[in-house]
């Protein structure tokens, strides 16, 4: 039996995601004169953590260096009020800041469903991995929070293992350990064998697995973005993308061919007008827990 994917049912969160140069009594010298680099870094460094401050829920944000400013998305739950308060705390630097509307609503894609369950919710996992001839399933780091053991089935009477480590906020990436031996766990996305991962690039082609949608493709974006949750969670450096992805499907891989990319943390939109999904980087994940896709 394959098990590749969980929801969660309970965390229904709505997600997120300058120029001010000193003047001298004197010529400045060569040495002492700010490249237009380093002014530029300190004044996207300046606004994207005037964005942070602002804490507005619904939106995602990230730095562009080829344009000079910090993209803020907002999806349709944030308010004119709220686009301001986020102009209001970046003062002199509000040029920097550039508002992006997405429609729908930013969430972490989590429903209930049939799946993988424990206690309350279901989830999806995004790989299965390993350490030595210990097997594990990687899946979002909001799906184990505050989870036990978990089940094949709904009436919870096949039992695959506990939730064994787990980081959201922050991150959003979890873990899972097989205890049961029958279960066969395959290393694979469906029908494609996984055998490595990758960071994501952008521009680079991907495919999402869920189990509310299964599988659709598109590209990657953008890299390190920062997505805020209603609840008052904040999830930094995720991957960007244009596929789309629904509740249900939280958890899921991202994977490009044979690589391992992500997993899914939240998004908005839905599979029949296209929406943007994010996902947290899978590298950063297998590193943390000592474990590898196969």
């Amino acid at each position: 039996m394959t098990i590749k994917r969980i929801f969660r049912s309970r965390l229904t969160a709505a997600a997120v995601g300058l120029t001010a140069v000193a003047t001298l009594a004197g010529p400045a010298t060569a040495a002492e004169a700010p490249s237009g680099s380093s002014v530029m870094a300190e004044r996207l460094a300046a606004a994207d953590a005037a964005v942070l401050r602002a804490d507005v829920p619904g939106t995602a944000w990230a730095a562009d260096p080829a344009t000079g400013a910090v993209v803020v998305t907002a999806d349709s739950t944030v308010s004119d009020a709220n686009i301001e308060k986020i102009k209001k705390e970046a003062g002199a630097n509000a040029s920097a800041v550039r508002i992006e509307r997405t429609h729908g609503k930013l969430t972490t894609l989590a429903s209930g469903g049939d799946g993988i369950w424990t206690t309350s919710w279901r989830c999806s996992i995004g790989f299965n991995v390993r350490k030595g001839s210990t097997y594990y399933a990687l899946t979002a780091g909001h799906c184990v929070k505050g989870a036990g053991n978990w089940y094949t089935n709904a009436s919870r009477t096949t039992k695959i293992g506990p939730s064994v480590s787990g980081s959201f906020p922050g991150n959003d990436y979890g873990l899972i350990r097989y205890d049961n031996a029958a279960i066969k766990k395959y290393g694979s996305v469906g029908s494609q064998d996984i055998s490595s991962a990758i960071n994501a690039t952008v521009g680079l082609s991907v495919k999402r697995r869920g189990y509310t949608t299964g599988i659709h493709g598109g590209k990657v974006t953008g890299l390190n973005w920062t997505v805020h949750y209603s609840s008052g969670e904040t999830v930094y450096g995720l991957i960007k993308t244009n596929v789309c992805a629904e509740p249900g499907d939280s958890g899921g891989p991202l994977y490009s061919g044979t690589r391992a990319v992500g997993l899914t943390s939240g998004g908005s939109g839905d599979c029949t007008t296209g929406g943007t999904t994010y996902f947290q980087p899978v590298k950063e994940a297998l590193s943390r827990y000592g474990v590898s896709v196969y």
